[in-house]
């Protein structure tokens, strides 16, 4: 089924988005570090590149730097959540180890 307006958000998120995690609502809020590993996690998924070669290497960069700048633009004008992410992300979990 083709993306449009009509078309349940979460109808084509349910499997490639499950294991990127939300990041707004964070206290503290999300960092750059956290911002840009899910824009990796996002552009690996996608892109089907899990390992960078001379040939891939700058358009997955470009690319990771580019969602990173839009990550955090909209995570700054969305307005506050009214509960928390449900869990935190894995910077977060392997800092707490």
């Amino acid at each position: 089924m083709p993306i449009s307006s009509a078309t349940p958000p979460n109808y084509w998120c349910a499997d490639m988005c499950r294991n990127i995690t939300t990041l707004r609502g964070l206290e503290p809020a999300a960092s750059t570090e956290e911002i840009e590993a899910g824009a990796r996690q996002y552009v690996r998924k996608i892109s089907g590149v899990q390992s960078t070669s001379a040939a891939t290497l700058e358009p997955f960069e470009r690319a990771v730097a580019e969602i990173t700048e839009i990550t955090t633009r909209l995570l700054a004008e969305l307005p506050p959540r009214k509960s928390p992410p449900k869990s935190e992300p894995p910077l977060r979990r392997l800092a707490k180890r």
